[in-house]
């Protein structure tokens, strides 16, 4: 493997929450043991009921992790950006992937084998407790996420989500997913989150160009996000 491509896995795992917790050293070890690859878009990666063999972390592009009603329509749980890990249940559980995931643009894929892992996590305890404190931080997140749907609203979550884009405080963002993919995100559908955007507008918080977004007002961008359903 090229240096320049070590160096794209590691800071991949890095930006991790599950690898949060984890030394250099630790890192180190996990890399060696992953494999990297570049999968054409549209590769389904696995299918629901499929052995669970490992899980994923996208070091470039999107991976879709979704299901199949019994009618044929296809249903997106969520997207997999880089740093983001993806069928993480894999490590510990002995059954299957519950979805299926397929590529939404051409992506460069670290696939960590499950029994490989295992194996390196009975060899070293600490980085296994090291792992668990991982795990805990994606639980975390996963409360927050139903926190945020169950008390705030869509503006609410468009307002925090565009806030979190922004990070240090730049005043124009791009959009990193699709307005369709963007809604899966945040819990809700397409039309629901065009009528947002345009009230944003409206209201002269955002100015809006296709995926590039100007943040006006900061700080009512910020009282929106605070708010809870009524």
């Amino acid at each position: 493997m090229l240096q320049s491509q070590v160096m794209d896995s590691l800071l991949a795992m890095k930006m991790c929450p599950l690898f949060a917790g984890l030394t250099e050293v630790d890192l180190t070890a996990l890399e060696k043991i992953c494999r990297r690859s570049e999968i054409p878009k549209g590769t389904i990666l696995f299918s629901e009921g499929e052995e669970a063999r490992g899980f994923y972390v996208p070091v470039s592009g999107k991976v879709k992790i979704y299901k199949v009603t019994p009618e044929g329509r296809e249903r997106v749980l969520r997207v997999a950006e880089p740093g983001r890990t993806f069928a993480e249940a894999a490590i510990f559980d002995l059954g299957t992937y519950p979805a299926n995931a397929a590529t939404l643009e051409k992506s460069v894929l670290l696939f960590f084998p499950k029994q490989e892992v295992l194996d390196l996590l009975r060899n070293n305890v600490q980085l296994a407790i090291n792992m668990i404190g991982g795990i805990s931080r994606l639980l975390r997140e996963f409360m927050d996420q139903m926190e945020a749907i169950t008390f705030r609203d869509v503006p609410a979550r468009l307002a925090r989500y565009l806030l979190d884009l922004s990070e240090s405080g730049q005043q124009r963002v791009e959009l990193p997913l699709s307005k369709t993919q963007l809604a899966v995100n945040l819990g809700t559908v397409g039309e629901t989150l065009s009528r947002t955007f345009r009230k944003l507008v409206d209201d002269g918080l955002i100015r809006m160009r296709s995926r590039t977004i100007d943040i006006l007002d900061f700080a009512g961008l910020e009282a929106l996000a605070e708010r809870y359903k009524e």
